[in-house]
C-alpha cells in the first residue's frame, strides 16, 4: 500500500501532458497576460474558427475583437472588476456562446493572468451582463446576412461589397456554382439605400425563353394565347424601388438580352405585346458560372450589354481555394442545423479533416446540404463511416494521386524555414540574451520569441 502511495506522489504532470488534456476538451480555452495580450489558445479554438494558433499568440485582445469572431467583448469587464465575469457572446458564425473569463491575481492584486472558457449553452438561462441581448436570428440565414472568411481573397471580396453596396452602379458576380453568388448579391442589397425595398430574384436558366420575357417585362391584355385579361405586371416592375438579381445571365438570348440592355441603360421598357414605355427605378445585379467574356468573343453575349454589367466585377473563389473557410463554415452550419432539428450534434476530427481535404466540387451549396443530411441520418457523433461512400472515394484519391509530390515538397519546405528560423533565434539570443529584445529585432511578439528560445538555445551552452 505504501509503495502505491509513493508511486502516486511521484507522478507530476508535464507541460506537455497538460497541452494535450486541454486540446481534448470541447470548449474552448484561452489564455491573456495583463496586456490583454493572447499567451496560449487551445485547439478548439483553431478549430472553431479556422485559423492557427501561431497567428494568434501574442495578438492583443482588441485585434482579435476587430476580425469580429465574437461580440461583445468580456475582458473589459475583467480587467474592470478583477473578479470572474461570466456573459452571453455571438461568434461570427452566429453560434450562441457562454464565455467565463477567470482572472488570476497576484499577491498585491493585480491581474496576472486571465483564462477564458467558451461553450455553447444548451438551455436559456439568464446571465449577468451589462450588454444587451443579440438580436435573434434564423441561424440558417445568418450567413447570409452576415458574411464572415477567414480567406484573403474572399474578405477583399466582401469589402468591395460594402462599398458598390452604396452606389447604385450594375454588379457583374460570377463564380462556380455553389460558391454563393446569391447570397454576396443580397449582402449587397442589405448593405445598400434599397434594402426596405424588394430583392427579387429570377434564375434565367430554369425558365423558358418566351415565359422569362413575360416573367421580366410583364405583358398588356392580350398580348399572346393564355394571356390574362388585365395584363401582368413584370419582376422589373415589381423590383420598383429595390433590387432585381439576374442568376445564370449567361443563359438568356439575343432578343432579351437586346430588350435588357435598355433596362440598363435608360431604366425603361416595354412590355410583352405593349407600346408604351415603362420607367422603373432598380438596381440589377447579375451573376453567372459562365466566362462572359468568352462568350463575347464567340458572339453568344452581346458585347454592349455585357461592359454595362460588367461596371463592378466580383470573383467568388470556389470552397477548395479557401480551406480555411472550411471548418468555421461546417460548424456554422452544424449549429444551424442542431438548432432548426433540435439535435445536439457534434462532429469527429476525422471527419473534419476529410472535409478539409476534399475539393467541394459543389462548393458551400454542397458543403451545408451533406452536413444536414449528417445531422438526419447519423448518431448524436458524426463519424468517417457516415460520409457517402462517393467523398469518401474521391479524397482517397485524391491523396493517393498527390501524396508523393505533395509531401516531399511540403517537408523540403517545412525543414528549410525550420532552419532558417532556427538561425535567426540564435543569432538573436547569442547577441542580446534577451527575449523581448529578441522579439523587436525579429518583429515578432515576446511570448512566441520566448517559446522560440526555449525551442531552439535550451541546450546552448549560453543559455539560461
Amino acid at each position: 500500500m505504501s509503495n502505491s502511495m509513493d508511486d502516486r506522489k511521484k507522478i507530476e504532470m508535464s507541460a506537455e501532458m497538460l497541452k494535450k488534456i486541454l486540446d481534448y476538451s470541447p470548449n474552448e480555452i484561452y489564455v491573456l497576460n495583463k496586456d490583454a495580450c493572447i499567451v496560449y489558445a487551445n485547439k478548439a479554438y483553431e478549430k472553431h474558427y479556422g485559423i492557427k494558433r501561431d497567428e494568434i499568440i501574442g495578438m492583443k485582445n482588441d485585434e482579435i475583437l476587430a476580425k469580429g469572431y465574437w461580440k461583445p467583448s468580456i475582458i473589459p469587464y475583467v480587467l474592470k472588476e478583477k473578479k470572474t465575469v461570466t456573459i452571453k457572446q455571438v461568434s461570427y458564425v452566429g453560434k450562441e456562446l457562454l464565455t467565463t473569463a477567470i482572472p488570476l491575481l497576484n499577491e498585491e492584486q493585480d491581474i496576472e493572468l486571465i483564462i477564458t472558457a467558451t461553450q455553447e449553452p444548451n438551455y436559456k438561462e439568464l446571465y449577468i451582463t451589462d450588454e444587451p441581448e443579440a438580436e435573434e436570428i434564423n441561424e440558417i440565414d445568418f450567413y447570409k446576412e452576415n458574411l464572415f472568411t477567414n480567406n484573403k481573397r474572399m474578405s477583399s471580396v466582401i469589402k468591395l461589397c460594402e462599398k458598390v453596396a452604396k452606389v447604385d452602379t450594375t454588379v457583374l458576380i460570377q463564380g462556380e456554382s455553389g460558391t454563393g453568388k446569391g447570397v454576396i448579391a443580397r449582402h449587397i442589397h442589405k448593405k445598400s439605400r434599397r434594402k426596405s425595398s424588394p430583392f427579387l430574384t429570377i434564375n434565367c436558366v430554369t425558365i423558358p425563353e418566351d415565359l422569362l420575357e413575360s416573367e421580366l417585362f410583364g405583358y398588356v391584355e392580350g398580348a399572346f394565347t393564355g394571356a390574362t385579361r388585365s395584363g401582368k405586371e413584370g419582376l422589373l416592375e415589381r423590383a420598383d424601388g429595390g433590387t432585381v438579381f439576374l442568376d445564370e445571365i449567361g443563359e438568356i438570348s439575343p432578343k432579351i438580352q437586346a430588350k435588357l440592355l435598355q433596362v440598363v441603360q435608360d431604366l425603361e421598357f416595354i412590355p410583352v405585346g405593349g407600346r408604351e414605355v415603362k420607367k422603373v427605378d432598380i438596381r440589377i445585379i447579375s451573376a453567372t458560372n459562365r466566362n462572359l467574356y468568352e462568350m463575347v468573343q464567340q458572339k453568344q453575349f452581346r458585347e454592349d450589354l455585357y461592359y454595362r454589367l460588367h461596371v463592378v466585377n466580383l470573383q467568388i473563389p470556389p470552397l477548395r481555394e479557401r480551406r480555411e473557410d472550411i471548418i468555421p463554415l461546417t460548424y456554422y452550419f452544424l449549429s444551424a442545423y442542431n438548432k432548426k432539428y433540435k439535435t445536439n450534434h457534434i462532429i469527429e476530427q476525422d471527419v473534419l479533416d476529410i472535409f478539409y481535404g476534399y475539393s467541394w466540387p459543389g462548393n458551400i451549396r454542397q458543403l451545408e446540404n451533406l452536413v444536414e443530411s449528417l445531422i438526419v441520418t447519423s448518431d448524436a457523433s458524426i463519424q468517417v463511416s457516415d460520409l457517402p461512400a462517393m467523398l469518401l472515394q474521391t479524397t482517397s484519391e485524391n491523396n493517393s494521386h498527390n501524396t508523393g509530390e505533395q509531401e516531399l515538397s511540403a517537408s523540403t519546405l517545412r525543414t528549410a524555414l525550420e532552419d532558417v528560423e532556427k538561425k535567426l533565434i540564435i543569432q538573436s539570443y547569442k547577441r542580446f540574451r534577451n527575449t523581448r529584445k529578441v522579439a523587436e529585432q525579429l518583429s515578432i511578439s515576446q511570448s512566441k520569441a520566448s517559446r522560440l528560445v526555449r525551442k531552439y538555445c535550451k541546450d546552448l551552452d549560453f543559455y539560461n
